[in-house]
C-alpha cells in the first residue's frame, strides 16, 4: 500500500504498532490498541491506514464512528458495526451485549479487524458493548483499534485486563516532521527560517500545519524566509477555522469552559476558571482532559491552561450572545480581583464587560488609567475612563471622571472633551461648584471654543459667591486672548472690579492691567494675591498661569519661575495635557527672558510631547510655536526657526494675542535672513493686533523696537526713530526696569546722535535686572558700537563681561556674537602651564564644567539644570575642586575664573 500524506508523517512508530496488530490477526492472535492525543494529530488517519491494510490481506473490517449526534443513542456505534439486523434496544431480547456472539463466532472463520474512531462520543451502551468485547477476545481472531481525542477507556486503566492494551498518545511534529512536511506539502524544501516559523505557529498540530500549507500554496507562495509574515497570517486563520470546527461537536460545559478560558485563560489558573462556569461540571479533572483533548488548549504557567491565540479566543467567543458574553466578562474581572490579578488585567476584562456596580471596578480602571498615561498610551486611558463612567456613581464622582476624561480627549477627541466640558458646566447643584469651575479652567486651557464659551455664560447668571467670582474671571480671561466683534452675551457678564478680593479674579485683573503697560505696582500686588489660598477658587491654574506671566512683565522672573514649577507640578499630577503644555510653554518664555535658552529649549520639548504642535487650540497654537521659534533662534538653530516659521497659521488666530506673538516671532525671523522689508510688515502686523485689542506694553512684545530696527536697516531713519521713542514713553509709562532698558537699546539702535550714550544707558539699566538675554543683546550692541569707534580699552571689559554671561551655552546665538566680538578686539593666548593655576589640570572634568559655571556666577540650581544634574552633585563637586584648588569658597573661585576670562574654562 503507498504510505503518504502528510498526517502519516512522524507517526513510524504508530503505523508499526498497528501494523502487528493488524499481522496477528492473520496468526488468530487478537490484540488491543488505543490512539489517543489532540483533535487533528492524525488518529482517524492511522486508523484509515490500518484498516486498509487490513483490507490488502483479505481480512474482515468493520468500522464505526462516535458522534456527538449520537451521544444519546443507545448501541449507535454497534449498528454500525454490526448492522440494524440485531435488536440493540437496551431492553431488547438480545440482552445487554447484541451481536456480540454472533461477530465472535463468524471471526473464527474470518479474522476481524474493529476500528473505532472518536471514542469520546460514544453512547454509554456502545461503550459497555466494545468493553465486554474486549474481555472475550483471549483466544479470538479480532483486533480492536480506538482513536479518541483525549482518553479512550476501553478498559479500566487502572485494572488488569485478560489482554494487555496497547496504549500509543500521538505527540506533536518535531522540528524535522514539520520540515518534511514542508518539503511534502510545497513541493521542495524551505528555507530555515520559514521552516521554523511554521514549526513554531502551528505548534507541530498536524491538521493545522496541513491546512495551512495547503492555503500557502495554493495561493502560489514559496517557502522562502521572506513569506514568514504571510506564512503566519495563514496559519492564524486556519487554527481559528480548525477551533470552529472543534467547538460544533463539543458537549455544553466543554464550550463554557472554553469561553471562560478565552476571557481569563491567561490571567488565572484552570480552578478558578472552572468556577466561572454556570452550571459547574461535577468533575473538573474530566473536563480538563476533554479542553485538551480538543486540541484547542495549551499548559500556561502553573495549573494555568490557556488557548493559543487572539484568533482562537475570538473565534471561540463570536457566536455568544452579547449579553451572556458581558456577563462572563464581569464575573471573570470580579475572580480577577479577588485573586489581585494586576490593574491593567482587570481593565482589560472590564472594557469587555457590562457595570459590575462595585467600587473596586472604578478604582482598578482609574489606576489602570494612570498606568497608561505613564506608559503614553493615551487611547487606552481614554478607554479606561470612558469604561468607568458606564458605573454607577454619585454626581460628584461622575463629575470628577467626566474632568479627567474630557482633559484626556484633548488629542483623540478635543471636540467630545469640549463637549463633556459644557455638560459640566450646564450640571446643577451646589454640590458642583467646585467641578464647574475646574470644568471652566481645563477647558479654557485648551482653547474653549464656542460651546464651552456658551456654557460658561449660562452658568454665570446661576453662580453664587466664590464660584461666580471664578467663573466671572474665566470668562473675561477668554476674552482677553481674542478679538470677535460678533461676540454674545458679553452685556450679561460683569466687569472685572479694580480691586478684587478673589483670588481668581486678582490674577486675571494683574494679567489685564499688564496687558495695557498701567500700574506696576497694583499688577505686581494683584499678582500676587492670585496665589492666596482660597479653597477650590484659589487651586485655578490659568488665573495663577496669567498672574506668572504678569510678575515676568514686572520683571519679577525669579518669583514666577518658582511659581510656574508649583503650577507645572500641579498639572502633571493630573492627565490636563493641555494645561501641562500650556504652563511648559510659558516657563520657556520666561527662561529666554533669563538667558538661559537651554532650559527654554528644554521646557518646548517636553511641551511638544505632553501635547503635539498639531493638537494645540487654534487660540494658542501662534504663541506656542512663536516661542518655539525664539528659542530656536536663540539656539542658534536658523534651520529650525524657519520652518516654524514658515508653517501656515490656524484660521482662529488671526484676531488673537498668541496670532500676534506669532507676527512678531516670524518678523525676527525675517530679520536674522536680512529681509527688512517682510520684517517690517510682520512686525507692524503684530502691533496692529495688540492696539486693536489694546494692549501696549512693549513688555510684552517689543514690536516697536524691532519694527525700528528693520526700518533703520532699510534708510527709514525718521520712521525707526519714531517706533522706537514710542516704545520708550510706553516703558516708562510702565516702569519695568528691562522694559526700559530694552526700550533704550531700540532707541540707541535708531538714532545717529548719542548712539553710544544710549547703548550704555540700556546697559546700565539691564545689568540690574534679570533680564539676561536684553542684558546680552544690549551688551552686544554696545561693545560693537565701542570697536566702530576704536575704543578698544573700553570695549575689553565689555567682552569680558559679555563672554562670562554666554559661557554657560556656547552654542547659543549670542556665545557666537560674543566669540565674534572677542576676535575682532584681539584674543589673547592661551594661559600656558605656568599662567595657570596648576591645581586646575587637576580637577576632573566634571569639576571643572561645575566651577567655571560657578566662577561665572551662576547658581547651584542653575548649575544642576545646565548639566543635568542634582543641586547635591553640584555641591560635592565644588567641595572637591575648592580642596585641589586650595581655595576656601566660592569668592576665591570667582576671582580665579575671572582671571583667566574663560580661556581653558569653556563648559561645553
Amino acid at each position: 500500500m503507498q504510505l503518504s500524506g502528510l498526517p502519516l508523517i512522524g507517526r513510524e512508530r504508530e503505523r508499526a504498532v498497528l501494523a502487528r496488530a493488524v499481522a496477528g490477526l492473520s496468526a488468530h492472535h487478537p490484540a488491543v490498541v488505543t490512539l489517543t492525543g489532540a483533535a487533528g494529530f492524525g488518529q482517524d488517519a492511522l486508523l484509515r491506514w490500518a484498516a486498509g491494510l487490513a483490507e490488502d490481506r483479505g481480512l474482515r473490517v468493520l468500522r464505526a464512528q462516535g458522534t456527538p449526534g449520537e451521544t444519546d443513542l443507545a448501541y449507535g456505534a454497534v449498528n454500525q458495526l454490526v448492522g440494524p439486523a440485531a435488536d440493540t434496544t437496551p431492553e431488547g431480547p438480545a440482552g445487554p451485549s447484541p451481536g456480540l456472539a454472533e461477530l465472535l463466532r463468524t471471526a473464527r472463520d474470518r479474522p476481524t479487524l474493529l476500528t473505532v474512531a472518536d471514542v469520546q462520543w460514544l453512547d454509554p451502551h456502545s461503550l459497555r458493548w466494545l468493553q465486554a468485547l474486549v474481555r472475550r477476545l483471549p483466544g479470538a481472531p479480532v483486533a480492536v483499534l480506538a482513536g479518541a481525542s483525549g482518553p479512550a477507556h476501553l478498559v479500566d486503566p487502572g485494572a488488569p485486563g485478560p489482554l494487555p492494551v496497547t496504549r500509543l498518545v500521538l505527540r506533536p511534529l518535531d522540528s524535522a516532521e514539520v520540515a518534511a512536511a514542508v518539503a511534502l506539502v510545497c513541493g521542495g524544501p524551505g528555507q530555515e527560517r520559514f521552516t521554523a516559523a511554521a514549526a513554531d505557529a502551528t505548534a507541530g498540530h498536524p491538521a493545522v500545519l496541513h491546512d495551512a500549507l495547503r492555503r500557502f500554496t495554493d495561493a502560489g507562495h514559496q517557502p522562502v524566509d521572506a513569506q514568514v509574515p504571510r506564512l503566519r497570517a495563514i496559519t492564524a486563520a486556519v487554527t481559528a477555522d480548525h477551533a470552529t470546527r472543534a467547538l460544533r461537536g463539543l458537549p455544553a460545559p466543554a464550550v463554557a469552559a472554553l469561553r471562560a478560558l478565552a476571557v481569563c485563560g491567561d490571567l488565572l489558573d484552570f480552578p478558578l476558571v472552572w468556577t466561572l462556569l454556570d452550571p459547574r461540571p461535577e468533575h473538573e479533572a474530566g473536563l480538563r482532559e476533554t479542553l485538551e483533548a480538543t486540541g484547542l488548549t495549551a499548559p500556561g504557567t502553573g495549573a494555568a491552561l490557556r488557548l493559543p491565540g487572539p484568533e482562537v479566543r475570538a473565534r471561540v467567543l463570536e457566536e455568544m450572545p452579547a449579553g451572556e458574553r458581558a456577563d462572563l466578562y464581569a464575573r471573570a474581572a470580579e475572580l480577577a480581583h479577588r485573586a489581585a490579578v494586576d490593574d491593567a488585567a482587570i481593565a482589560a476584562l472590564l472594557l469587555a464587560a457590562r457595570p459590575v456596580g462595585a467600587p473596586w471596578a472604578v478604582h482598578a480602571l482609574r489606576r489602570a488609567c494612570a498606568d497608561a498615561l505613564r506608559a503614553a498610551d493615551h487611547g487606552r486611558a481614554i478607554a479606561c475612563l470612558t469604561r468607568a463612567l458606564e458605573e454607577p456613581l454619585d454626581r460628584e464622582q461622575r463629575a470628577r471622571l467626566s474632568l479627567e476624561l474630557a482633559s484626556l480627549e484633548v488629542v483623540e477627541a478635543p471636540e467630545a472633551g469640549d463637549r463633556r466640558f459644557a455638560r459640566i458646566l450646564r450640571s446643577p447643584g451646589p454640590e458642583l461648584a467646585g467641578a464647574r469651575m475646574r470644568a471652566a479652567d481645563l477647558a479654557l486651557a485648551r482653547g474653549g471654543n464656542d460651546v464651552v464659551r456658551r456654557a460658561l455664560a449660562d452658568a454665570l447668571p446661576v453662580a453664587r459667591d466664590g464660584e461666580r467670582d471664578a467663573l466671572t474671571a474665566l470668562f473675561w480671561l477668554a476674552e482677553m486672548g481674542r478679538h470677535d466683534d460678533t461676540d454674545l452675551l458679553l452685556h450679561e457678564v460683569p466687569a472685572l472690579p479694580g480691586h478684587p478680593a478673589s483670588p481668581a479674579q486678582s490674577g486675571v485683573r494683574a494679567w489685564e492691567l499688564a496687558l495695557r503697560g498701567e500700574d506696576l505696582l497694583t499688577t505686581r500686588a494683584l499678582a500676587r494675591g492670585a496665589f492666596a489660598d482660597r479653597g477650590d477658587e484659589g487651586a485655578l491654574l490659568l488665573p495663577r498661569l496669567v498672574a506668572c506671566r504678569a510678575l515676568c512683565l514686572t520683571d519679577d522672573l525669579d518669583e514666577a519661575a518658582q511659581r510656574l514649577d508649583v503650577l507645572l507640578a500641579e498639572v502633571r499630577r493630573g492627565p490636563a495635557r493641555a494645561a501641562a503644555a500650556l504652563v511648559l510653554t510659558a516657563r520657556g518664555e520666561l527662561s529666554l527672558r533669563r538667558g538661559r535658552s537651554d532650559l527654554a529649549e528644554r521646557d518646548v520639548a517636553a511641551a511638544e510631547r505632553a501635547l503635539p504642535q498639531g493638537h494645540w487650540h487654534p487660540l494658542y497654537a501662534p504663541y506656542a510655536r512663536a516661542v518655539r521659534i525664539l528659542v530656536a533662534l536663540e539656539s542658534g538653530d536658523r534651520e529650525r526657526a524657519q520652518s516654524l516659521a514658515a508653517l501656515p497659521d490656524p484660521d482662529a488666530s488671526w484676531n488673537s494675542m498668541a496670532g500676534a506673538h506669532l507676527l512678531f516671532a516670524r518678523g525676527l525671523v525675517a530679520i536674522a535672513d536680512g529681509r527688512p522689508v517682510e520684517a517690517v510688515d510682520l512686525l507692524l502686523a503684530a502691533g496692529r493686533r495688540l492696539l486693536r485689542l489694546q494692549y501696549d506694553n512693549p513688555a510684552l512684545v517689543p514690536w516697536r523696537s524691532m519694527a525700528a530696527r528693520a526700518c533703520h536697516a532699510l534708510g527709514h531713519h525718521q520712521e525707526a526713530q519714531r517706533l522706537s521713542h514710542d516704545e520708550l514713553a510706553l516703558a516708562r509709562r510702565w516702569g519695568a526696569p528691562s522694559a526700559v532698558g530694552w526700550a533704550e537699546l531700540g532707541v540707541g539702535r535708531a538714532v545717529r546722535e548719542e548712539r553710544t550714550a544710549r547703548l550704555r544707558e540700556a546697559v546700565r539699566l539691564l545689568r540690574a535686572t534679570p533680564a539676561t538675554m536684553a542684558c546680552t543683546g544690549a551688551l552686544i550692541e554696545l561693545v560693537t558700537a565701542e570697536l566702530d569707534a576704536g575704543r578698544r580699552q573700553i570695549a575689553a571689559p565689555l567682552v569680558a563681561e559679555l563672554t562670562r554671561l554666554t559661557a554657560a551655552h556656547p552654542g547659543s546665538r549670542p556665545a557666537t556674537r560674543a566669540r565674534a566680538l572677542a576676535q575682532r578686539l584681539g584674543r589673547p593666548p592661551s594661559f600656558t602651564g605656568h599662567d595657570r593655576p596648576a591645581a586646575w589640570a587637576a580637577l576632573s572634568e566634571a569639576e571643572r564644567r561645575t566651577a567655571t559655571l560657578a566662577g561665572l556666577g551662576h547658581g547651584n540650581r542653575d548649575i544642576a539644570d545646565t548639566l543635568s544634574v542634582t543641586t547635591r552633585t553640584v555641591e560635592l563637586r565644588l567641595s572637591g575642586a575648592y580642596r585641589k584648588l586650595r581655595i576656601s569658597g566660592r569668592a576665591e573661585l570667582r576671582a580665579l575664573v575671572r582671571s583667566m576670562e574663560g580661556y581653558d574654562t569653556d563648559v561645553a
